[in-house]
């Protein structure tokens, strides 16, 4: 089996790769980047790493050759690269509100244009590659899912791991406290970036009450030390710890622009090193080392912050979202049919939001494809938060495909962390001006993929 990875030279594909050499239906994986250079990289890394029954590995930066015999494409690719990342999140701290790359105007900037280079890639998927499951991890990630499904339909599935990290610390929790250890069943709804843990039944019974009453182990989940543990008590659920920038925007936006440099500008000195000397000798060593920093501080000004202190040393050695995306190719290929937390098309999983809108929840997954599972209806303080930021996200990847300078203002001016139609100008005259991305998007024309 073939699986083809869109931005094959990023600096997480050997992650992927450790994933599928590890057992898997992949026999070829074809990496397809617009940087050779970033390719070559990545393959001394990958060749280092591999061993006797590993899937080989072919390099291009040709999108149709890497397509061409495809039975999954992986698309994790960033558009204008991390430099694009950094004008995201500091464009947005200029004007007073969040800088964070999926959240925010930050998302809306990042979304804006990568819709259509996204669909692009849809296009050719469905010209070359037809019968191919799409693998979505680009960011932001439900956005980016409904736009492909505008072309390749409910064959593109979103993933991400942090409900999945997130419902494994809770099982780890309620187990520490003596309350079984056996399979478990999750109640997570929500967007990508934004959804909660609502229940966690074992054994047929649900515990997160019992953990959301106990000090020692609600302190043990990340999610609940970035919000305050009496805050999880009064919602009655574990957050995604994305909507710690909901929750504690102040403290948010204070400790980023107090760091000396944002995320994306961290990773940008990172990575820019890393490539800079990844040659053949010691290619693996370095990315060992360099990835090791990244999962330390992932967050790391947030939990500053709020005082949730160090990640734990299990949640930095879990199995991340490459985990994800092998269980999911695996099971779709006719493996042991599983229940999974993924963005797929809600229809009627999620009362109240639109059917074709790209939701995140328990799925039933095997051959047959990916069927979302009902969940009850959500208080109105969740849905309504989700109903807003499902309309900034559907403003924004009709402002993409249109060109719509219109549609683009009402997406920032109506997402809840900007405060101001004025600062929403102004933001998208600064995104316009200093990305191009964005720039050509909007260039007052419809713009075809």
């Amino acid at each position: 089996m073939r699986l083809t990875i869109l931005g094959g030279g990023g600096f997480r594909v050997p992650l992927v790769y450790a994933a599928l050499a590890g057992g898997s239906p992949v026999t070829d994986v074809v990496l397809h980047d617009v940087s050779a250079s970033r390719l070559g990289a990545i393959r001394a890394v990958l060749e280092q790493m591999s061993r006797p029954g590993a899937p080989a590995v072919h390099t291009t930066t040709d999108l149709d050759d890497a397509l061409a015999g495809a039975q999954f494409v992986f698309s994790a690719i960033r558009v204008d690269g991390l430099a694009g990342r950094t004008l995201d999140e500091r464009v947005a701290l200029a004007h007073g509100v969040l800088g964070q790359e999926t959240t925010g105007a930050g998302g809306i900037a990042y979304g804006l244009r990568t819709v259509p280079v996204a669909m692009r890639v849809a296009e050719r998927v469905a010209a070359v590659a037809p019968q191919a499951w799409v693998i979505n991890f680009t960011n932001p990630a439900s956005m980016i899912t409904e736009a492909m499904q505008r072309v390749l339909g409910e064959r593109v599935v979103g993933i991400c791991d942090s409900p999945i990290g997130l419902a494994q610390r809770a099982a780890r929790a309620i187990e520490g406290m003596g309350r079984g250890s056996g399979p478990h069943t999750v109640d997570y709804v929500g967007l990508n970036h934004l959804g909660w843990l609502r229940g966690l039944r074992v054994d047929g019974v649900d515990r997160l009450p019992e953990l959301l009453a106990d000090d020692d182990a609600l302190c043990s989940i990340e999610e609940a030390r970035l919000v305050g543990l009496d805050w999880v008590r009064s919602i009655g659920a574990l957050p995604n710890e994305y909507l710690y920038y909901y929750y504690c925007t102040r403290e948010a936006i204070a400790a980023i622009r107090s760091a000396p440099s944002t995320r994306g500008e961290f990773l940008l000195d990172q990575q820019e090193r890393f490539y800079a000397a990844a040659d053949s000798t010691g290619a693996l060593q370095r990315w060992s080392e360099v990835r090791d920093e990244r999962d330390a501080t992932y967050m790391a000004e947030s939990r500053e912050a709020s005082g949730a202190g160090e990640r734990d040393a299990a949640d930095i050695a879990g199995g991340g979202y490459q985990q994800v995306a092998l269980e999911l190719m695996t099971a779709l290929s006719g493996g042991a049919t599983r229940t999974m937390i993924l963005n797929v098309r809600n229809g009627s999983a999620v009362p109240g939001l639109p059917a074709a809108a790209v939701v995140e929840v328990p799925c039933l997954v095997g051959r047959h494809g990916v069927t979302p599972l009902a969940t009850d209806p959500l208080p109105g303080s969740m849905l309504g938060l989700l109903q807003q930021v499902k309309a900034v996200e559907q403003d924004t990847i009709e402002a993409a495909v249109t060109g719509s300078a219109m549609l683009a203002l009402r997406a920032f001016a109506q997402h809840p962390l900007v405060d101001s139609v004025a600062v929403a100008r102004e933001l998208l005259a600064a995104y316009r001006a200093r990305l191009p991305g964005v720039a050509a998007v909007l260039g007052g024309r419809c713009v075809r993929p």
